[in-house]
């Protein structure tokens, strides 16, 4: 793993391994752990010589989409249950030293939909994982949150926001107001009088490989633009892809939270995970043009709930987790194409008999 830049802290070419070195054989539950960035957390804890449970569904994607994540390959512990079973939350909770909760109904359009189960997964479930960590001897809870819950930023002002921690919030949507309920839960629950310490992350717009979209959504933008181009239908530009977004790869984010853990300064604050470079979504799709010849765009309606968003303050990160994200746009999504060029395989079966 690359040394992190000269910057970070106190200007040593820190590892973000021997950092993570506090971590060795120390108990970590990861809710969530089989998701896109779950699974790229498990690797780097397991990579740390932490002891790894996972804890997933194992149901947030059709077909084979897990198999590519990973998790069940990794060699943690995966258990198949439901963050809502207090049971399996306390059984799991007896043994272990640090919790990253990033379980979650995790899609705009879908909370949208589904508005019950949403509140299921996100609202009671991380009650649940609440209660439990409050009970139970856990050092740190990392509570996985989302840049959502700034909505388009402060109203009235025009051009993309930068997005800082302090700032008032206007969640504008389901999954962005169940997101920010678990930020204040979280701080009502845990800290000083739970024993329990916690961080909260607020991350940007993830993507990376083996990143693939679901049925009825529209969140992330690179491999649903990259797939559509690998297909040969036009990439769709909701809204004219004027919308903003701050790209953060996933490998930086699994480094972020797992530096969550174990950073002192972390207790009872709560961070954004971006690169602080905003990129439109058109953007996106001019740096995959390229690599598709002939691929072409079209406007289609903004759906509800889209943000226009904005782009990450990095600061308070930098500070406090002593880190910054390394990898940028145009080479995430480099890989990105890389990967799914390599790996046919992987473009969702629903999504090539639509295009067909």
């Amino acid at each position: 793993m690359p040394a992190l830049p000269n910057g970070t802290g106190n200007g040593t070419e820190e590892t973000v391994l021997s950092r993570l070195a506090k971590l060795r054989e120390a108990r970590v539950l990861v809710t969530g752990g089989g998701g896109l960035v779950g699974s790229r957390l498990v690797a780097l804890l397991q990579r740390a010589d932490a002891v790894v449970t996972v804890l997933d569904r194992m149901d947030a994607y059709p077909e084979s989409a897990h198999d590519l994540f990973g998790a069940a390959r990794s060699g943690a512990r995966l258990v198949v249950g439901d963050i809502c079973d207090e049971a399996t939350m306390a059984g799991l909770l007896r043994g272990a030293d640090f919790v990253v909760h990033a379980a979650a109904y995790a899609d705009v359009a879908a909370c949208a939909r589904h508005p019950d189960i949403a509140f299921r997964a996100n609202v009671r479930g991380t009650q649940v994982v609440l209660e439990q960590v409050a009970a139970h001897p856990v050092r740190r809870l990392v509570l996985v949150s989302s840049a959502s819950v700034y909505g388009d930023g402060v109203p009235g002002v025009d051009g993309p926001q930068r997005f800082h921690e302090d700032q008032s919030l206007f969640p504008l949507s389901v999954y962005a107001n169940y997101k920010l309920w678990a930020e204040h839960q979280t701080r009502l629950m845990l800290g000083a009088a739970s024993g329990a310490e916690y961080a909260v992350l607020r991350y940007f717009s993830v993507y990376g490989d083996p990143q693939i979209p679901k049925p009825g959504s529209h969140s992330w933008v690179v491999p649903w633009l990259a797939i559509q181009a690998r297909l040969g239908r036009p990439m769709r530009l909701n809204g004219g892809g004027n919308q903003v977004r701050d790209l953060v790869h996933v490998d930086d984010v699994a480094e972020a939270t797992a530096l969550a853990l174990v950073e002192e300064q972390m207790a009872e604050q709560t961070v954004n995970v971006g690169t602080g470079t905003p990129t439109s979504v058109r953007q996106v799709a001019e740096f995959l043009a390229p690599h598709f010849p002939g691929s072409r765009c079209i406007t289609t309606p903004r759906p509800e709930g889209d943000p226009l968003g904005g782009f990450a303050s990095v600061e308070r990160c930098s500070e406090l987790l002593r880190w910054r994200a390394r990898i940028g746009v145009r080479e995430g999504i480099d890989r990105y194409v890389q990967w799914l060029l390599a790996t046919p395989q992987a473009v969702p079966r629903w999504l090539a008999e639509a295009a067909a």
